[in-house]
């Protein structure tokens, strides 16, 4: 069933996706961190999350309240150009942060959550040295349910701009929407593995794979570690391939009239 969209905003599988360039991505963070301060969430969604999704009510609500959803790679252009017909920018993770802190540079308060211990200091260093922003707070991301609101006060209390939150896809958007109120961070963004590519302890991948918007092929291929993503990249693949001919048979009917994915 397809519900009402805002505009510039469509949906894939009932998800939110928001049709904005990195450029425009960045004008409209700038513009939270210039207001009166109001907790906002960005979602960057990838094919992963889709499928997990799935199996998570409460991952899906986190990214249907979320203020911003972009399209983080190739996999989602690609389902939006076949499942409503319309080509939808990239607005991946690593390229908002790292625009967000040139941009913004000693006028940004960043707190890093994330990561193995010991990481997210690197990447705050890192950070900090290349962009000159001011690191607001660090925590790791190896942490249990009953110390959410501890560390969230701590953000609270950091009076972040930016909250980097780097904790695996579901708990990093789940997180930050429900203790948003909480922490009252103008932008706070599930980064998944950012945090890690800050620190050096991962690799950014080649800037022609990311031109071509295949940068996850890269990095399914050459990392053992992610060899178990590919299922569910095929997985997604068929997602998209059911709800086209689904979407084909419903136009039939109605005398060639097709749907926007949903």
């Amino acid at each position: 069933m397809t519900t009402p969209q805002a505009p510039g905003r469509l949906s894939l599988f009932d998800l939110p996706l928001d049709i904005v360039s990195l450029e425009a991505t960045l004008d409209r963070l700038e513009g939270w961190l210039d207001a009166p301060r109001a907790p906002h969430t960005v979602v960057t969604l990838n094919p992963e999350f889709i499928v997990q999704s799935r199996t998570q009510p409460d991952f899906v609500n986190a990214i249907q309240v979320a203020d911003l959803v972009t399209a983080d790679g190739v996999g989602i252009v690609w389902a939006a150009r076949q499942l409503a017909g319309i080509e939808v920018p990239r607005a991946p993770g690593f390229d908002i942060v790292q625009g967000l802190m040139k941009r913004r540079g000693e006028r940004l308060r960043v707190f890093f959550l994330g990561a193995k211990p010991g990481v997210a200091e690197v990447a705050a260093q890192n950070a900090a040295r290349e962009y000159g922003i001011v690191v607001a707070g660090i925590h790791h991301g190896y942490f249990d349910l009953p110390e959410d609101q501890r560390v969230a006060e701590l953000v609270r209390d950091s009076r972040a701009d930016l909250l980097l939150t780097g904790m695996g896809a579901g708990r990093q958007e789940t997180f930050n929407q429900y203790w948003r109120q909480v922490m009252n961070t103008p932008v706070m963004i599930g980064c998944g593995g950012v945090i890690d590519v800050l620190a050096g302890t991962a690799d950014l991948a080649p800037a022609w794979t990311r031109r071509l918007g295949v940068e996850w092929l890269w990095r399914v291929g050459l990392d053992r570690k992610r060899w178990n993503r590919a299922p569910r990249l095929a997985q997604f693949v068929r997602l998209v391939r059911a709800e086209k001919k689904r979407q084909g048979k419903k136009g039939e009917g109605r005398g060639g009239a097709g749907g926007a994915a949903g």
